[in-house]
């Protein structure tokens, strides 16, 4: 099936059902206990500095693992599945010293979990589509590094959309869409959108590659880490217009609900989240149960606040399998109309109708 025949598919069998996409990659990935040895793998047995935790690294030096943990994830029924390319980017690779290497981890997650969909599309007859990741980098073009330097930044806006903008292009050949996530601050988050507008605009990635958007309230206060509610985020960004906003990370789906909620109400397009297991205990783990955390979602998509649901950090596959179960018990959101305004944001949403 093509990226254009997928897409029709996922579109068609959205109005019927919550679409189901996939859960945390790090938490599986921390079950093969991997150790220093085996993130550098064979090629990378050499390399100058540690790399232990470099998740992204292992598109290279362990990809039947990371493949696996896709194809695990479509058989407990995800539609979508995310590419391990959350730091991906040259930013991020610094870490390692991986610059020169991150298009290459990029475009390789792209490609294996674009195997595990055509695998699993095989075997069900169903549409399994792959959302390019792309994470908020280990910068903020937002808030200063420096508490005495308030004006400073590690990094200015050309330098992120840059960054992203590789990124993209790397993937672009195997994703079916572009997902922009875990954002805590929406200025990272329009320079990734800057990025793949210019990509679209010069013909270097193809146009119908549509953009997921997946915010991140960082606490109680129900604020992104840059400060925005969740109405003032989707003003920010829904000049991208993407084919479905949320929210993900962070939270648990108990204390999420009230974002979600709102975003539902608000966003003229498909809304997506995914919670994390709760939150997590004194070891920084995650305790909720699938069937816990389903019983969320059962609440959710009985009141027809979703379009697509899945698990972020503490998920696995049999997360992922109660969640698609419960979600399949509600109904699938309905998209609102709202009337036309002008709608602006600081950290505040402006209407002026």
């Amino acid at each position: 099936m093509n990226r254009t025949d997928r897409l029709k598919a996922l579109e068609e069998r959205g109005r019927e059902h919550v679409l189901i996409l996939d859960g945390a990659m790090g938490t599986m990935i921390q079950r093969h206990k991997l150790d220093e040895a085996g993130y550098r793998g064979e090629r990378f047995s050499e390399w100058s500095c540690p790399v232990q935790g470099n998740n992204d690294l292992l598109n290279l030096s362990q990809p039947d693992i990371i493949r696996d943990i896709h194809k695990a994830y479509f058989d407990a029924g995800a539609d979508i599945a995310e590419s391990n390319t959350f730091s991906a980017t040259a930013i991020a690779q610094a870490d390692y010293a991986m610059e020169d290497l991150a298009d290459e981890i990029a475009s390789e997650g792209a490609r294996l979990a674009r195997e595990a969909a055509d695998m699993a599309e095989a075997e069900t007859g169903l549409p399994k589509a792959v959302a390019g990741a792309i994470g908020p980098t280990n910068k903020t073009l937002s808030i200063s590094p420096d508490v005495n330097d308030p004006g400073h930044r590690d990094v200015t806006f050309d330098q992120v959309r840059d960054t992203y903008a590789a990124q993209a292009r790397a993937m672009a050949e195997h994703v079916d869409f572009f997902l922009i996530e875990t954002i805590f601050d929406t200025l990272n988050a329009k320079a990734a959108i800057k990025a793949i507008l210019d990509l679209r605009a010069s013909g270097e990635v193809d146009a119908a590659i549509p953009v997921l958007i997946s915010g991140t309230i960082t606490d109680a206060s129900g604020r992104t880490l840059s400060g925005q509610t969740t109405e003032a985020f989707w003003n920010s960004v829904r000049h991208a217009r993407p084919w479905a906003v949320g929210l993900n990370c962070a939270l648990g789906a108990k204390e999420l609900r009230p974002y979600v909620k709102e975003m539902s109400r608000i966003a003229e397009t498909r809304v997506l989240a995914y919670p994390n297991a709760g939150l997590p205990n004194a070891f920084g783990e995650y305790d909720e149960t699938p069937g816990e955390t389903a019983a969320f979602i059962r609440d959710w998509a009985g009141e027809g606040m979703l379009n697509i649901v899945g698990g972020c950090c503490g998920t696995t596959p049999e997360h992922i399998a109660a969640i698609a179960k419960a979600a399949s018990e509600g109904r699938v959101r309905d998209i609102p109309q709202r009337p036309r305004a002008m709608r602006l944001s600081g950290l505040e949403p402006f209407e002026l109708a």
